[in-house]
């Protein structure tokens, strides 16, 4: 990966010809057939952040479907958006799990700066329950295996996520943690001062750093208010009375497990699966279970599913 480039000159996307342009500087606007960059051709946006659109896109090198996920053009010569990008790239090209999104190639130079990802089928998991409704045990259970396993090996990575949510697995199989755009490493975690996530799925100490220090005991935490919304369909501390523009500078409104417990979880759920999943969601990180602890108590309910794997069963030494 090169050094990224520091201009700051505005970058036109290209019309149907690739030559042309869009009114507007944070998009790129990039219509089937257009290339990015030599090689790699749009084929349709598949959607975007503040800091990224997304694309999905044909890869003459490797000869497939891939994503490119694009830095906004009015940020290209922006060291901070530069410096997540790269951040998030060094992750990619050394992460390599079942359960997380696969990064192929960085181009951190250039008129286009850009992250080439593997291309996911399926929906991620907030539009699945939010289509179908919370999620039956035989989908609940082998889904907190896999995402445990995933944060099992970014712990032993030395990588905090810090924006585990529904949105950001993809329901394949099987399915996939992504998005590393916001993560850390173990250092640079414990140095944040700032918020970093997403609200309804930020552990307290994210919500106010103050509190404690950052650590993958975050990410148990969002892991809990994932496994929360899929199992009951909404998140586990509503603000019902929160306005986002007329709020933001209200953390008691913006950040409700700051102050307040969890909902309760629907009578349906085993409440082995309710006790762990409110562990997960602790004050405080110091108390969390470790992965270890969050699959001894999910083992014996997906051990009673027909015909449905165990993951202590694979294990070396454990019959």
């Amino acid at each position: 990966m090169s050094e990224a480039n520091e201009r700051n000159e505005p970058i036109a996307a290209p019309d149907a010809d690739g030559n042309g342009t869009t009114t507007d500087p944070t998009k790129w606007g990039f219509e089937e057939g257009d290339e990015i960059v030599p090689g790699r051709i749009a084929l349709k946006k598949l959607g975007g952040g503040y800091d990224y659109e997304a694309y999905l896109t044909w890869d003459e090198k490797l000869y497939c479907l891939v994503v490119a996920k694009c830095l906004r053009p009015h940020l290209i010569g922006d060291p901070k958006a530069l410096g997540a990008m790269t951040r998030e790239a060094e992750h990619l090209m050394r992460l390599n799990h079942p359960v997380v999104v696969r990064g192929y190639d960085a181009v951190l130079d250039g008129e286009r700066p850009h992250l080439v990802l593997e291309h996911l089928e399926g929906p991620n998991l907030a539009s699945l329950v939010r289509r179908y409704g919370p999620l039956p045990l035989e989908q609940l259970l082998p889904l907190t295996l896999q995402i445990c396993a995933a944060l099992h090996y970014l712990a032993g990575e030395e990588v905090v996520h810090l924006d585990v949510k529904p949105r950001n697995i993809i329901m394949g199989a099987p399915p996939r943690l992504i998005d590393l755009s916001v993560a850390r490493s173990f250092k640079r975690a414990a140095r944040i001062t700032g918020t970093v996530g997403t609200d309804a799925y930020m552990a307290p100490e994210q919500c106010d750093p103050t509190r404690a220090k950052i650590g993958p005991a975050a990410d148990i935490w969002g892991l809990g208010a994932t496994l929360f919304h899929a199992a009951a369909g909404r998140v586990p501390f509503p603000r019902p009375d929160y306005d986002k523009d007329r709020d933001r500078d209200k953390p008691e409104l913006r950040w409700p497990q700051l102050h307040t417990t969890a909902d309760l979880l629907r009578d349906t759920v085993p409440y082995p699966f309710v006790e762990i999943v409110s562990q997960c969601l602790d004050p405080d990180p110091a108390t969390r279970p470790e992965v270890p602890e969050i699959v001894a108590a999910i083992e014996p309910l997906i051990a009673a599913l027909p015909t449905k794997p165990v993951l202590r069963r694979a294990r070396p030494g454990r019959r």
